[in-house]
């Protein structure tokens, strides 16, 4: 591992403390030195509108601009009403919605995420749908569902279970595999 790669984390939580953006934040740790690993902030992205497509907000090119430096993404995906949340599917649309760049495609992608119940399965598995259309080629195992309302995250959001911990650093590997046999 020689080359750096360029990582983009994309929580779908909006919230300070949010569990999936802790996911990220815990993720980002598990990294060799030659990864460099951005995490995006959609806290200021509005609603994909085709009336402003042309005129994109800064939130929007600054977000377009990542993604199509990335070599690989990161996903924590929170479930709302058993689908992913709209913060993500949003972000995941303007993206879509660059012709000339096609910031997914042939790209490796690691999914997690946060939430009550059955720890966002459910909108994970909607997620890998909309990967088909956008190209992008998720790890298949391991799989990372986890309860957002759980003692493994500390009240700032952050991960603070070994177990888990070992669970986010065993897809980051499987992700950089992955990403090299991608490449290949």
């Amino acid at each position: 591992m020689n080359t750096d790669i360029r990582i983009l984390g994309i929580s779908g939580s909006l919230r300070r403390a949010s569990r999936n953006t802790g996911l990220l934040r815990y993720a980002q740790e598990c990294f060799p030195d030659n990864v460099r690993f951005t995490l995006a902030d959609l806290s200021s992205m509005p609603f994909y509108n085709a009336d402003i497509a042309n005129d994109k907000p800064e939130a929007v090119r600054t977000l377009i601009e990542q993604a199509n430096n990335a070599d690989a993404f990161v996903l924590a995906c929170p479930e709302y009403n058993y689908s992913l949340a709209p913060a993500l599917k949003n972000a995941l649309d303007w993206l879509s919605r660059e012709p000339d760049l096609k910031p997914f495609s042939g790209k490796a992608v690691a999914i997690m995420g946060a939430g009550a119940g059955m720890g966002t399965s459910r909108a994970q598995y909607h997620l890998r749908q909309v990967c088909v259309y956008l190209n992008l080629h998720p790890v298949n195992k391991p799989e990372l569902f986890s309860n957002a309302f759980s003692s493994s995250f500390n009240e700032a959001g952050d991960v603070v279970d070994p177990a888990l911990q070992g669970r986010i650093a065993e897809l980051m590997k499987a992700l950089l595999a992955w990403h090299f046999q991608l490449a290949k």
